[in-house]
């Protein structure tokens, strides 16, 4: 199914013109067949996306520095993936006009990479890595802040290899507890 999305996306179907029968037509499968694995259009174009966008990373788990950086150059690398793939680019745009279809992909996958990220500065606090005073609900919106403003606000922006690497080391140098 989510090849058949694909194919029709690439031939320039808007989503609001894809229906559930469309694409089973699309795949050659009945529309029973999709309504098994989806509830609906939102749930199987927040997986096309899912699919499309490079995957989720392994932390190492060694430092709050480590995760930090393998999470922000994760985000790196799908801003650069959505500047290069017309698909990512064009569905992206497409979701957010959609509520139906934007709710459902931020539950499934921009709420739990925030949540990993919240986890990643928690056990960097727990470990005495960041200052304890440190609100870390703000925190993360400043980890991913940068990256996100070059990916999404200035799509002209660089962003080059080393950029995860600087932008966490810079933020952490403010954030470790005084020595």
């Amino acid at each position: 199914m989510i090849d058949g999305v694909m194919k029709l996306l690439e031939a320039g179907v808007p989503l609001a013109e894809l229906s559930i029968e469309r694409i089973a037509r699309t795949a050659g499968v009945g529309k029973a067949t999709i309504y098994r694995r989806w509830s609906g259009k939102e749930e199987l174009f927040v997986d096309v996306v899912r699919a499309a966008e490079p995957p989720d990373p392994e932390l190492p788990g060694t430092c709050l520095r480590d995760d930090l950086v393998v999470l922000l150059e994760s985000l790196r690398r799908r801003g650069l993936a959505s500047r290069t793939s017309a698909i990512l680019h064009n569905v992206h745009a497409q979701m957010k006009s959609s509520p139906k279809i934007w709710a459902a992909y931020q539950a499934t996958a921009i709420e739990p990479r925030r949540r990993l990220g919240l986890e990643v500065l928690r056990r960097g606090q727990e470990n005495g890595e960041l200052r304890t005073d440190v609100d870390l609900e703000l925190l993360n919106d400043i980890v991913v802040g940068p990256i996100l403003l070059r990916t999404v606000m200035r799509p002209d922006a660089d962003l080059p290899e080393d950029l995860a690497a600087e932008v966490v080391d810079t933020l952490l140098e403010g954030l470790r507890p005084g020595r």
